[in-house]
């Protein structure tokens, strides 16, 4: 008789082919032209990698009130941030001895945009936009700070209205950016 090991194997939540889609939604919506060509995020790397945090700091958020399986989630969501980030170096032609270092600071970054930005956004609409200003707009534009705040404050409440099961799944979409003339 074989007897299965599986309780030795590290517990996955979901399977990968959901972990790729929920990642692949962040992706994507962090691509979206309209932070780039109308909210003003710099259409650069740092850009692109902060408005892809700013995502992952939304859904990683939402994941902390669901009780069965949204902390194994956030932490695979997490890992997968990680790799994406260590293949996106080597792709670049960052080498092997530089590669922890920059993962570092990447990690850096990210403990420090979300403390920033749950301090914000449990704080006040005006300290959300003054974050966003400071990490994603480099320090310009309160305007288009107040903007994005008003899409992260927005995108906060949709994802809070989505049921545990579907977001676990990946069942759900992340609301559109708003448009400047929808903003104001």
């Amino acid at each position: 008789m074989l007897w299965p090991f599986n309780h030795f194997r590290k517990p996955r939540l979901a399977p990968a082919g959901t972990i790729e889609a929920i990642y692949g939604m962040i992706v994507t919506q962090a691509r979206e032209p309209i932070f780039y060509r109308d909210l003003g995020v710099p259409d650069t790397v740092n850009g692109r990698f902060d408005l892809l945090l700013l995502h992952l700091w939304l859904l990683l958020r939402r994941l902390r009130s669901v009780a069965q399986g949204g902390a194994e989630l956030s932490q695979t969501l997490f890992d997968r941030f990680c790799e994406d980030m260590d293949d996106n170096l080597r792709e670049m032609g960052i080498g092997d001895q530089t590669v922890p270092k920059r993962m570092r600071a990447f990690g850096e970054a990210f403990y420090g945009r979300v403390q920033a930005y749950d301090q914000g956004i449990d704080s006040s609409a005006e300290a959300l936009a003054q974050a966003i200003c400071k990490n994603i707009l480099n320090g310009t534009g309160m305007d288009r700070a107040r903007r994005l705040a008003a899409y992260a404050e927005a995108t906060n409440a949709g994802l809070g209205q989505i049921d545990d099961s579907a977001l676990l799944l990946g069942s759900f979409r992340f609301p559109a950016p708003l448009a400047e003339d929808e903003t104001s």
